[in-house]
């Protein structure tokens, strides 16, 4: 992970408390990725309560949103279930930014099936047949399943909307150089997926695993020549899950202050065990209470 000494350009804002000491409390403004946002709180809450005088404002609008804000300069740390492309980066530096890369944590990229679906596991190039646009496979009996409720045995594609670094990342790591088909269903958020999901027998989606509940199936996914391995914090950890991917925090220029001192603590036993309790790897293997 690079790093470089420069000097803060993002707006770290400091307000009056308001409390009876009259105080005054920074401000780190946090947005991006829809991934993360839920456990970006959680940090937040919790450091709050270690550091009163600073605050965390967490917003969510997915990875590209949170990159975006980057570039433009008006948050101090961007959330992204992907990496920034060279061309953000490029951008970033015109307007005077350095975006320096922090990996937070690890996430299993879980695929999801109406509780009746009786699929159990699924290779990666029939994820891409099924979702890209090249792809031949459009009904569940040419997966060699019937599903009860779904009549018309189509598959009913849910997907994320494009400004999703989730979306980006199955993009990547699951269509290569393929398109998505057209007509999939683009959720906004990930929880919005795995409630689709869960109301459709037809329909299979993706999404971080952290937002799997008990009225979802998730077959195990595997590549070609690899055994089939079913999402989970301990497969992403050790990397075994063939979709599991690193979730990213970005500042401008190697931060100072406060913003130092919340992304050590993110970083820390006591942060990532944090991460963890939500549902997502942590950057290194630690015993959480």
């Amino acid at each position: 992970m690079n790093r470089f000494l420069t000097i803060l350009t993002v707006p770290v804002v400091l307000l009056a408390c308001g409390g009876r000491d009259g105080t005054q409390r920074t401000v780190i403004q946090n947005k991006g990725s829809d991934t993360l946002v839920n456990v970006a709180q959680a940090w937040a809450e919790a450091y709050g309560a270690i550091d009163p005088s600073l605050a965390v404002a967490v917003s969510g609008g997915g990875s590209g949103t949170g990159i975006s804000s980057m570039i433009n300069g008006t948050v101090d740390i961007a959330n992204s279930s992907r990496a920034m492309r060279p061309e953000e980066i490029e951008a970033a530096r015109a307007q005077g930014q350095d975006p320096i890369e922090f990996i937070v944590g690890y996430d299993a990229l879980a695929i999801f099936l109406h509780h009746d679906n009786p699929l159990s596991e699924l290779r990666v190039a029939q994820l891409a047949s099924i979702y890209g646009e090249r792809g031949e496979l459009t009904r569940w009996a040419q997966l060699g399943v019937t599903v009860p409720g779904c009549e018309s045995g189509e598959i009913i594609l849910v997907s994320r909307q494009n400004n999703s670094g989730t979306y980006a990342y199955f993009q990547e790591a699951v269509l290569g150089e393929d398109e998505f088909k057209l007509g999939t269903r683009d959720m906004h958020g990930s929880k919005d997926v795995v409630d689709l999901v869960e109301n459709t027998p037809c329909a299979i989606g993706y999404s971080g695993l952290a937002y799997a509940n008990e009225h979802v199936n998730m077959p195990c996914v595997q590549f070609e020549d690899g055994p089939c391995v079913t999402p989970s914090v301990e497969t992403a950890i050790d990397r075994t899950y063939p979709i599991a991917r690193p979730l990213f925090m970005y500042t401008s220029g190697q931060p100072v202050g406060g913003i130092r001192t919340y992304m050590d603590w993110i970083l820390s036993n006591e942060g990532q065990c944090i991460i963890f309790d939500m549902g997502y790897a942590p950057v290194r293997n630690l015993t959480c209470a």
